[in-house]
């Protein structure tokens, strides 16, 4: 086996260390905001957006006015999008049936996916307007039947996000507030600025909308702790090292945090990649965070078999993966740990970003081992009830019960086992 690193970023404890500042800071504003409400939301507002209107819920007809002013091509590649990100999410919840079963003569377990009655949907701002995380968040929320939808976006610059704001709308939200940041997730959970408190929060965010939702659950539900970006590209000797290095810089312009792995079986590939990203960042657009996030925390791993591609795959564990070689296949059927798979050349991350239908809420920081990505099943709480139909099952139920509870020490327990085989065994009935 041999699995050498050819470059690597930086190391975990590193990373680490800039996450206690913060938990620290979104401590401080979490608490500030539960004690004074409005007012330290409105502080907050001004002091990171410097955005304090008289209402930060847009009315109908400021949204209809907002919309107005787009480009009909912009207002139908919006709709073509969420058309996509619909039909897959209604395939999804049409997969969650609910069940009834009887697992013995008069006993019947079953299970109902019910909405969550209310969510609250955060869609960045900052130097992107992340309008797609619109579709994937206010829009499966409706298709899975949630019936109330908060959504919420800072300004940027002052300004309206109005393709985000069109966005929200058309994908079903009830109400759409300027509210961006630790402070817009605290006014959904605590109820601030004229939001009643949400179920859920969902939606991507920076490392301090992040780690507001990781203090806010439990109170609130989430989809899942999302930190920066990360994209996994896996190739052989059948990719081309203009794609791989477009397709990681691609990612890589999210911020400068965001970890770009190339993994591959290639040692040609491997050693031409450097001089190909540094060509790509002498034009790209956005190379002041791609370059960097590429300097810090890109990766080139060099395996010598197929096999160990997989392994190193599914220790990384990352949000995006990409798969460049002859035999993608191969991947999806024994790969487990990842947020969503990207298979062949055709394809790319930036699809399943955008437009391909797939959502873009995923797992990263290797959460990817226990948990997928955003969908319909999230907003769904899938909850069980018995029926016992009979005496005579009750009966049979109740003196297994009564014996096992009496193993655990639960008397009280064993009392209602028992109660029900008094009232309902052979000799009750018969009598």
């Amino acid at each position: 086996m041999a699995i050498t690193y050819l470059k690597k970023g930086k190391s975990v404890d590193e990373r680490a260390q800039a996450d206690v500042k913060v938990q620290d800071t979104v401590k401080s504003i979490l608490a500030d905001i539960q004690t004074r409400g409005d007012e330290a939301v409105r502080e907050l507002s001004v002091k990171f957006d410097n955005w304090n209107p008289d209402d930060f819920r847009l009315s109908n007809s400021h949204i209809e006015d907002i919309i107005a002013t787009l480009p009909q091509q912009v207002i139908d590649d919006l709709k073509f999008a969420q058309t996509q990100v619909r039909r897959f999410a209604e395939a999804q919840r049409a997969a969650l049936q609910d069940i009834e079963v009887e697992t013995l003569p008069g006993v019947h377990l079953g299970h109902k996916n019910i909405p969550v009655d209310s969510v609250g949907c955060y869609v960045p701002g900052g130097r992107y307007p992340m309008v797609a995380s619109a579709h994937m968040s206010v829009l499966t929320a409706k298709v899975a039947g949630v019936g109330r939808v908060v959504a919420c976006t800072p300004p940027i610059n002052g300004e309206l996000p109005a393709a985000t704001i069109a966005a929200m709308h058309f994908g079903g939200a009830d109400a759409i507030y300027i509210l961006g940041g630790v402070q817009a997730l605290a006014a959904l959970a605590y109820g601030a600025v004229g939001i009643d408190p949400v179920a859920m929060i969902v939606g991507p965010g920076n490392a301090y909308v992040a780690e507001a939702k990781r203090q806010l659950f439990g109170l609130v539900g989430i989809d899942l702790l999302a930190g920066p970006t990360e994209v996994l590209v896996i190739a052989d000797e059948s990719a081309d090292v203009e794609m791989c290095a477009t397709d990681l810089l691609g990612q890589a312009e999210h911020g400068p945090t965001s970890p770009a792995v190339l993994l591959t079986t290639s040692r040609a590939l491997a050693e031409g990649l450097p001089a190909e990203i540094d060509k790509q960042l002498a034009v790209l657009p956005t190379a002041d965070l791609a370059g960097a996030a590429w300097r810090d925390y890109g990766e080139i791993i060099l395996c010598d078999t197929v096999a160990e591609l997989v392994q190193v795959a599914d220790d990384l564990a990352s949000e995006h993966v990409e798969v460049l070689t002859r035999d993608p296949q191969y991947f999806l059927d024994h790969m487990t740990n990842y947020g969503a798979l990207f298979l062949g050349p055709e394809t790319n991350v930036a699809y399943g970003d955008k437009v391909i239908g797939t959502n873009h809420t995923l797992p990263t920081k290797k959460a990817a081992r226990y948990t997928g990505g955003l969908w319909v099943g999230k907003f769904l709480k899938t909850v069980t009830y018995q029926r016992v139909t009979t005496p005579e099952a009750s009966a049979l139920i109740g003196e297994y019960g009564s014996r096992l509870c009496e193993i655990e020490g639960f008397m009280g327990h064993k009392a209602q086992c028992d109660l029900r085989v008094e009232r309902y065994g052979r000799g009750a009935v018969e009598g």
